[in-house]
């Protein structure tokens, strides 16, 4: 899910330039007015040229210190002398309108919102840097701020015209591409309305304009400000300035959000449009500023998710028809994690698979893969680390996840990967609706001015891994929306005897639903499951107990007997070990509703007359015999609404009557609670 930030522009913004970036195309100004005597070409007085140079600064903010470690130390070399060794990334431009009164465009002040950096500041072309002390205006829509410095510089200020002529040569003038204050010509050639319900008139232009010219003066040809710089169309070559008297008009000492925001989220493919209005009192510091807006911004973004969800209540899974086809079938046994989403026909799916996969030292390895904007990962402990740490060792799991190679940091040419984040910054903890307690972890990455934020559910042989990389602007609105997605994570209980034995002795790790789990085994003598639904128990006469025995516990979604969605237990699958030579599996099967198509009635029609494969009969598929068999209903019952299949399978070709005295044995232990 994304919503729009307060640096997300109605066009595309002339956006601030990272210092990492190596190289950004010029936009080439080719307008020329069809009508009227003024020429692009023409140039300012030379002699306003140095009170423009000192009315005009650089928005700059510091490097944060180097805090990961890298495969190899970094080859900073590799890039142009003035970024590396600028202490400061430039973010773009701001101006003086007045004694200690100066302007740059909202969104270049937002980059300091919740940043990893250091708070924005000017420079002038000498490399001064200039603290802010109060913001004195500020509006979210329009784009633009007004504040003060803590330690002013002697400069004469801009002259501002608020009434320009159209058809005029202009000059933006900015900080084009972190390289310092340039002045680029071109033309005045419209006014159009802005988008939201044409409360003013943007200026359009033609004078170039590149990244890093966001919240520089646009001037006329007498050096006046006629705008604040602001953002370029995409599709035309000519760009966009605020006029200086929605400036001068904008009551003093109020900061005023009042702007139209998209809002998603990652599971179906609908959105909310809303409008974030709120206003506090000015003047402030810049960071009572960020707090001030933080403390409206987030309020609203909670809004807009709990709207968007209300919604969508009707049809949300697992509400509504389109819900069927998950809520009946069979879980899935596949230990990586998924994404419960919504198809363009309504019809709710898991969607996400791994696409990498990175072995670790004993028997432990990293699967990966991405579903929407999201990374998931199932992470299979080694068994050289104790298990009592390594469920509380969030270090220790990134370390594992890094080497996947999913964060690597560009140098000029080189993509050095990054090995640790070290300990995170943020811990906690959430549970969902289903009772599953998510450890949730943050790592800043400073260079990137970015989180990497983790929601890791603990899981009997490692954990399953909900993860996303966002920039620091939209911190909490991805902690939000990962809160939010734990409840349509989909994934079964996986691991050998020895680590269930570990998980289960944690009950801080255990979801609710095993309140009413009990499982208990003793190496070579029996295994135990218990459950609200189903008992089972067998000894090593139908199949080995030990160690190294894999449990699989299939826990999915479906109505539970009040008609309410639940997630439990689905299938209980025991395998001699982890070569899965040998196993016993006991499948909940629920009669479908009359919605759902003819795949889903007749596997109920065939499971419910007990015909082939499950009418206990042996029987050979590749290398494998297999028999199967419905497991009678308590109480006799002769319309069941839901039935329990068993399943033995054994290597190679294994006579009937092997098979099926190995099928009674899992029979005679089994008692089917639910009716």
């Amino acid at each position: 899910m994304r919503s729009s930030t307060g640096s997300t522009r109605v066009w595309n913004a002339i956006t601030p330039r990272h210092a990492r970036i190596a190289a950004i195309c010029l936009f080439a100004s080719l307008a020329w007015l069809a009508s009227g005597t003024a020429r692009a070409d023409a140039t300012l007085d030379p002699s306003l040229l140095p009170e423009i140079q000192s009315a005009t600064f650089e928005v700059v903010a510091a490097k944060p210190k180097e805090t990961l470690t890298y495969e190899k130390p970094l080859p900073l070399d590799l890039l142009p002398f003035q970024e590396r060794t600028d202490k400061y990334y430039s973010i773009g431009t701001a101006f003086a309108i007045g004694p200690n009164t100066y302007v740059t465009a909202a969104h270049v002040l937002m980059v300091g919102y919740q940043s990893l950096w250091g708070a924005p500041e000017l420079r002038d072309a000498s490399g001064k840097v200039y603290a802010i002390d109060k913001i004195e205006k500020f509006a979210l829509r329009r784009d633009f701020v007004v504040f003060s410095l803590k330690d002013p510089p002697v400069i004469k200020p801009l002259a501002v015209d608020s009434k320009p002529a159209l058809n005029q040569v202009v000059y933006s003038v900015g900080n084009a591409l972190g390289t310092g204050v340039v002045i680029r010509n071109g033309l005045y050639t419209s006014d159009t309305p802005e988008d939201q319900d044409g409360q003013w008139k943007w200026i359009r232009f033609s004078a170039a304009a590149s990244p890093g010219n966001s919240g520089g003066p646009l001037l006329d040809q007498h050096g006046k400000v006629i705008g604040v710089v602001l953002m370029k169309s995409p599709n035309e070559n000519l760009n966009y300035a605020l006029p200086m008297r929605e400036v001068l008009d904008a009551p003093k000492d109020l900061a005023r959000m009042d702007k139209r925001m998209a809002y998603q989220f990652d599971v179906f493919d609908s959105t909310l449009t809303g409008t974030f209005k709120a206003e506090f009192k000015l003047p402030l510091g810049v960071a009572d500023f960020f707090a001030a807006y933080a403390g409206a911004f987030h309020p609203y973004l909670d809004s807009q998710l709990k709207a968007l969800l209300g919604q969508q209540a009707a049809t949300l899974f697992p509400n509504g028809n389109g819900s069927h086809q998950l809520l009946y079938s069979t879980p899935s046994m596949d230990d990586f994690p998924r994404l419960v989403t919504r198809n363009s026909d309504g019809v709710w799916v898991t969607s996400g698979h791994p696409t990498i996969r990175i072995s670790l030292p004993a028997n432990g390895y990293v699967a990966g893969g991405t579903a929407a904007q999201d990374i998931l990962f199932h992470l299979r402990k080694p068994d050289n680390i104790p298990d009592a740490s390594f469920h509380h060792d969030p270090k220790g799991v990134m370390d594992m996840l890094l080497k996947t190679g999913f964060l690597k940091r560009a140098v000029g040419p080189e993509r050095i990967l990054v090995t640790s984040l070290g300990e995170p910054g943020q811990t906690g903890s959430e549970t969902d609706r289903w009772g599953r307690i998510w450890q949730t972890w943050s790592w800043p990455v400073p260079y990137a001015n970015g989180y990497i934020c983790l929601f890791a559910l603990p899981t009997p042989d490692g954990y399953s891994i909900l993860m996303r990389i966002d920039p620091a602007p939209s911190h909490y609105d991805t902690a939000i929306n990962m809160r939010a997605l734990t409840d349509f994570i989909s994934l079964p209980y996986d691991g050998t005897l020895a680590q269930w034995k570990a998980f289960l002795a944690d009950p801080k790790l255990l979801p609710a639903a095993f309140k009413d789990i009990h499982i208990a085994f003793d190496y070579g003598k029996d295994f135990r499951y218990d459950s609200q639904r189903l008992a089972f128990s067998f000894t090593p006469d139908l199949q080995k107990v030990n160690a190294d025995s894999m449990l699989t516990l299939g826990f999915t979604f479906f109505p539970g007997h009040d008609g309410k969605a639940v997630w439990d237990v689905g299938q209980v699958w025991l395998a001699e070990d982890n070569h899965d030579h040998h196993w016993v599996s006991l499948l909940r099967n629920q009669a479908p509703p009359a919605d759902l198509d003819d795949s889903f009635q007749s596997f109920w029609k065939k499971v419910l007359d007990k015909r082939h494969p499950y009418d206990g009969l042996a029987f050979t598929d590749g290398d494998t015999s297999k028999i199967n068999a419905v497991v009678p209903p308590p109480n006799g019952d002769d319309k069941p609404s839901v039935l329990y299949t068993a399943y033995v399978y054994q290597p190679g070709t294994q006579p009937q009557a092997e098979m099926k005295q190995k099928l009674d044995l899992l029979l005679k232990g089994v008692t089917v609670k639910e009716q």
